[in-house]
This record gives structure tokens, C-alpha cells and sequence, in this order.
């Protein structure tokens, strides 16, 4: 009689498989429904560092040049940053030219529309057929100064703060600025429009 209790209890019994089982779903169901509570209580945080719609707003800019003559200069702002687009003339041009390379305290072209590694001639801190228009942020690399147009020892651009020096394509000569002004990407929608951004 013992015997047919245990084989009975044993056939009514859940196996040890079918146990496991249910418990490795019960596991996974828990820690899912735990992964997406703590997602949608996360998610009001990160949202909140996104940019608001002004800044998304000023993403791209669309600037008006027809009334900028040679040798002028006007200073708009993009992303909340000064960027100067200069006419320039060809003096300016040529004297640029005219600086090797190798001479320079930064190497690099620090230009988005080119490759990252390109050299920092002056025909790559503009674009091909509007080497005339050099347009880059005006904020000085060493400390975010806004340097002074026309000005320094090379006639481009002098920051007065620390005293760095750049020519007339922006590129670093003189002072502690480690990098050459940069180019932010631009396109030339027509013959008086750009869009930078």
C-alpha cells in the first residue's frame, strides 16, 4: 500500500523539467517587465538633454552675400557661435597662398567639408571656384575668445586675450592657439545665397 501512494503522488507530481522551465519563463518575464519600467522612468531624463526647437531652428542658416564686397567681412551666428564670412581680396589670397605648409603651427585644414586629414593650404580652408569666400567660426582656439578682424601681425584675425596671431585663411602663426579656426560645413546655394550647417 505504501508503494501505490508513492506512485500515485509521483504521477501527480510536476516533473523536475517542467518546474525549471516555468521558473526560467517566470525569471525572464520579471526581468523584462523590469528592463521596460526602468526605460520609461529613464526616458523623461534623457529626452530632457535633447536641444530645444530654437537650437534645432539655427541647425542650418541661409546667408545672404550679394552685398558683401571685396575685402569686406560681416559675422553671423550659427549654433549660437560667431561665424565670419570674408570676400576676400587677392592680396589676401596670395599672400595666403604664398605661406608653405610646413610653416605653419597647425598642419591640418580643420575644414568639415574636406577629409579631417586634409593640409591646411588655403585653396582647402575654402571650396573649389569660390576660393575668394572663406567662411569659418571666429572663436579663437586656445581659451573661445572672439578674436578682432583685419588685426594681428598677419592681417586676418588677432585675439587680444592671450595674443594669437592668424593670417588671412584663418590659420594659427603667432600665440598659444593650438588650432586653426574652423570651417564649419557649408554649401553656396546660388551666387548669393550659403547655407552653412
Amino acid at each position: 500500500m505504501t508503494q501505490s501512494t508513492t506512485a500515485d503522488l509521483g504521477a501527480d507530481a510536476p516533473d523536475a523539467e517542467t518546474e525549471a522551465t516555468r521558473r526560467d519563463f517566470l525569471l525572464i518575464a520579471t526581468g523584462a517587465f523590469a528592463a521596460v519600467g526602468a526605460a520609461a522612468a529613464v526616458w523623461p531624463f534623457i529626452h530632457q538633454m535633447n536641444p530645444d526647437a530654437s537650437a534645432l531652428a539655427l541647425s542650418s542658416i541661409e546667408v545672404d552675400i550679394s552685398s558683401i564686397e571685396e575685402g569686406q567681412a560681416i559675422t553671423v551666428m550659427w549654433q549660437g557661435k560667431p561665424v565670419a564670412i570674408r570676400y576676400r581680396t587677392a592680396a589676401e589670397m596670395e599672400e595666403a597662398r604664398a605661406t608653405p605648409v610646413d610653416d605653419l603651427a597647425d598642419p591640418v585644414a580643420r575644414n568639415d567639408n574636406l577629409d579631417p586629414a586634409a593640409p591646411a593650404s588655403d585653396e582647402n580652408r575654402s571650396v573649389p571656384g569660390r576660393e575668394q569666400w572663406l567662411i569659418m567660426l571666429k572663436v579663437c582656439t586656445h581659451l573661445g575668445c572672439i578674436p578682432l578682424d583685419e588685426a594681428g601681425d598677419y592681417g586676418g584675425w588677432f585675439c587680444p586675450c592671450h595674443g594669437s596671431h592668424y593670417d588671412t585663411a584663418g590659420r594659427i602663426r603667432i600665440g598659444p592657439a593650438p588650432e586653426n579656426m574652423a570651417i564649419p560645413p557649408f554649401e553656396f546655394l546660388d551666387e548669393t545665397f550659403v547655407r552653412i550647417g
